[in-house]
């Protein structure tokens, strides 16, 4: 008989134990720590000091005025900057030395036109977007390369 109260009696200080570590107390301890801990501090920054610069080149295929869906991705960064800013940016559309000089002034602004129209759907002002066209007058490589031409089929976003 003594073996079975001996047992019991170490049953009992096992639940009581348990049920100390389930009260309510621990809990009211740890809410009453984190409530007496400062919530973190967030700085307020201005949007020039976390705006990350943007590419401001948008670039075409030969002979064409359609945007690539990847141009169209940096075309909506640029329209959330836009909307809303004060000020003009100037659209300047540019071809290769391929063509007439008619013709590539004309593509040059059907590209330029084609980035405008993309950020006025976007919500930016059309009174703030200015349309250009260079043409092949401004390239910005120089050459006859197929590589040199591909970088002056382009809308440079100023």
């Amino acid at each position: 008989m003594f073996k079975s109260v001996k047992t019991g009696l170490g049953l009992a200080c096992v639940l009581a134990v348990t049920a100390g570590c389930s009260s309510t107390d621990t809990d009211d301890s740890a809410n009453q720590q984190m409530a007496q801990t400062p919530p973190p501090v967030v700085e307020e920054t201005t949007a020039t000091e976390t705006a990350v610069p943007l590419d401001n080149v948008v670039y075409f295929d030969f002979d064409q005025s359609l945007l690539k869906p990847s141009t169209r991705e940096l075309l909506i960064k640029h329209a959330d900057r836009m909307r809303g800013a004060a000020g003009t940016v100037r659209l300047e559309g540019h071809a290769d030395e391929l063509g007439t000089r008619e013709y590539n002034l004309a593509l040059g602004e059907r590209r330029a036109n084609a980035v405008r129209d993309f950020l006025v759907l976007q919500g930016v002002n059309a009174a703030n977007l200015e349309v250009i066209s260079y043409g092949e007058e401004r390239p910005a490589q120089e050459g006859s390369s197929e590589s040199a031409r591909a970088m002056n089929r382009r809308v440079v976003i100023n």
